[in-house]
C-alpha cells in the first residue's frame, strides 16, 4: 500500500463528494444510480475502511509506545532498588562507624573502615564492576583523565607517572575514567 496523508483522503473525498452531488443531481429521483456513481460510493467505502485501519494503527503503535515506555521505566526503578537494597547494609555498617568513639582504640577504628571498604569492593565485582590500574601505562584519552602534566626524566612521554583516582568499568563500558598524572619530556 503506498504513503499517503490527511491532505490526500481530503482531496480524494472532497472530489468524491463532488462528483456524487453531480451525479445526484443529474440523475431524475426513483431512477437506478449511474456506473459512475457506484464507483463513487465504492470509492467513499474504500476510503472510510483505510481511514478507520488508519486510525486503529496509529492508536495500537501508540499503546505499544506507551507500554514499552512503561516497561523501560519499570526495569530501572527495579535496577536502582536491587543496587539500593545492596548498599543498605554498608551505609549501616558506616553509621556504626561514625558512631563509635574516634579516640579509643585507632587500630579497631581503621580494621572497621578496611571492613566497610571490602564489603563495598566485593558488591560493586557481584555487579559486574571492575576497577583498574593506570601507573606505568601509556596515556589513553579514552580511559584516563589527565589532571596534571609532570616533567620526568625517569619516565618515557604519555606514561602514566600516578593514579590520582581509579577508573571503574561495568563490563565493556567505561564508568569513570581515571584520574591520572602524566610524564612529559
Amino acid at each position: 500500500m503506498d504513503a499517503f496523508d490527511d491532505t490526500d483522503i481530503s482531496r480524494r473525498s472532497t472530489t468524491a463528494e463532488a462528483v456524487h452531488d453531480a451525479s445526484s443531481a443529474d440523475a431524475p429521483a426513483g431512477e437506478p444510480p449511474t456506473p459512475a456513481a457506484d464507483a463513487l460510493a465504492g470509492l467513499q467505502r474504500e476510503k472510510d475502511a483505510l481511514q478507520d485501519r488508519l486510525l486503529r494503527l496509529a492508536a495500537e503503535f501508540d499503546n505499544y509506545r506507551k507500554r514499552v515506555d512503561r516497561e523501560r521505566r519499570d526495569q530501572a526503578d527495579a535496577a536502582v532498588a536491587g543496587a539500593v537494597e545492596d548498599l543498605l547494609p554498608i551505609v549501616d555498617d558506616l553509621e556504626r562507624a561514625l558512631e563509635a568513639p574516634a579516640g579509643s582504640v585507632p587500630n579497631a577504628y581503621r580494621q572497621g573502615v578496611e571492613l566497610i571498604h571490602r564489603r563495598m569492593v566485593d558488591l560493586l565485582r557481584k555487579r559486574g564492576v571492575t576497577a583498574f590500574d593506570a601507573v606505568g601505562a601509556d596515556f589513553d584519552p579514552h580511559v584516563h583523565q589527565a589532571v596534571v602534566h609532570e616533567a620526568s626524566a625517569t619516565h618515557r612521554e604519555g606514561e602514566v607517572i600516578e593514579q590520582l583516582s581509579r577508573g571503574y568499568m561495568l563490563g565493556d563500558r567505561l564508568l569513570r575514567p581515571a584520574m591520572v598524572k602524566v610524564a612529559k619530556a
